[in-house]
């Protein structure tokens, strides 16, 4: 279950049962740049259903690994909301049930100096405060029944930070307190370091500049480092092994600052330059292979469902996808008039999110979701939401309604 900056989960499908009904859901969450607040977005019926206010305008909207909630982080107005989606799709191995509901806003209040980076894992969110370098550890059955209950694993300083957990461990950015930061600033991130649940650090702090961008695939865990990919493995219950991909050489002036990991295949993909990607595979002996883009990306996600295929939205209003097997664009479509990426980064542009079968794309400038099919980017039609539409989460899937 994936998204880039944005996470879209997608569940296993049905066998029908004779009294059973074999549903199918999609919804959409869609961030409002301009008032703040989550429209709700059923897709089936092309219509808005919900909307949830927040405080302030949703910065990082991060669904769970199991779909059932969605964590929307307000940078600004250091609160993070919590949403239920409303669809729960349970796997029996041979068929899968579903359960949809209303979505509902969570009341637990969470708040806290400068939440960012928010990682969904094993039943839990890590939210990283930078200003208090605290990652606050919140189950989401304990978000669901309506208690902000939460642990908390401590960093060596505030900073731009993240944790992510590997089993009885967690890898943990390490800020740089070495460097002078002016005053009401964060000290830059140093690299990557390995505590236990006690707190106490296994080994050295690994060199991994400015690092920024997680993901996980198939038990690898990737970082975006200046110098490279910085990976961390487990093997049994040791410590995590810590290795460094460098770019090299034979890689152009860049650096992966965003990744998105891939599911039924060992892979990342992650940012390069303004107008590449990379496709990472960290057991290979030549990890890097550029994707060539005819002008800068604006967002891009993998699709769950053809594991292969990653999707990319770039400057120009044209949608790609690309065969991450080798690297090259397979095909094309003009979605949306152009969106620079001049000017601040928080400025509302399209963002993509895969629900099955559909790719819905954010338009802000025209206040519209668009639909395209995802294997032929055939016009699946549009739905009008509220304010400037950004980040987008898809959840949903197909099971037996019982």
């Amino acid at each position: 279950m994936v998204s880039g900056v944005v996470l879209m989960p997608v569940f296993g499908t049905s066998t029908a049962q004779a009294a059973d009904e074999t549903r199918q859901a999609w919804r959409l969450f869609v961030t409002d740049q301009k008032e703040g607040g989550v429209t709700v977005v059923d897709l089936e019926k092309k219509a808005v259903i919900d909307r949830f206010d927040t405080t302030g305008y949703v910065t990082h909207l991060v669904p769970s690994e199991s779909g059932k909630t969605l964590a929307a982080v307000q940078m600004d107005h250091d609160a993070v909301a919590v949403i239920d989606s409303g669809i729960e799709v349970f796997s029996h191995g041979d068929h899968a049930d579903i359960d949809i509901k209303n979505a509902a806003l969570l009341p637990v209040g969470i708040n806290g100096k400068r939440p960012v980076h928010a990682v969904p894992h094993d039943g839990a969110f890590y939210m990283f405060f930078d200003g208090e370098g605290v990652a606050k550890v919140f189950g989401e059955d304990d978000l669901l029944a309506g208690s902000p209950t939460h642990g908390e694993v401590t960093a060596t300083a505030p900073h731009h930070g993240v944790v992510v957990p590997m089993g009885d461990y967690y890898l943990m950015s390490e800020p740089n307190l070495e460097v002078e930061t002016k005053p009401g600033s964060l000290p830059p991130r140093l690299g990557l370091k390995v505590v236990d649940h006690a707190g106490k650090q296994v080994g050295d702090v690994h060199t991994c500049t400015g690092l920024h961008g997680e993901a996980y695939s198939a038990g690898i865990v990737a970082f975006g480092c200046e110098e490279g990919v910085i990976t961390a493995q487990q093997s049994g219950n040791d410590a995590p092994t810590i290795k460094m991909l460098s770019y090299g050489d034979d890689m152009p002036s860049g650096r992966v600052g965003h990744l998105a990991g891939g599911k039924a295949m060992q892979f990342f993909l992650g940012d390069y330059v303004a107008d590449k990607l990379v496709v990472i595979e960290p057991t290979e002996d030549a990890p890097f292979r550029l994707v060539d883009l005819p002008v800068r990306y604006v967002h891009f996600a993998l699709d769950p469902e053809q594991v292969t295929i990653a999707y990319v939205f770039t400057e120009d209003g044209y949608l790609h996808a690309v065969d991450v097997l080798d690297g090259k664009i397979i095909r094309s479509q003009q979605i949306t008039k152009p969106y620079s990426k001049d000017g601040h980064w928080r400025d509302p542009r399209p963002r993509i999110a895969v629900a099955g079968d559909v790719i819905a794309v954010t338009d802000p400038r025209d206040h519209l979701v668009r639909l395209v099919d995802a294997k032929s980017f055939a016009d699946k039609g549009e739905i009008k939401v509220q304010g400037l539409p950004f980040n987008i989460v898809a959840i949903g899937g197909s099971g037996l309604s019982h």
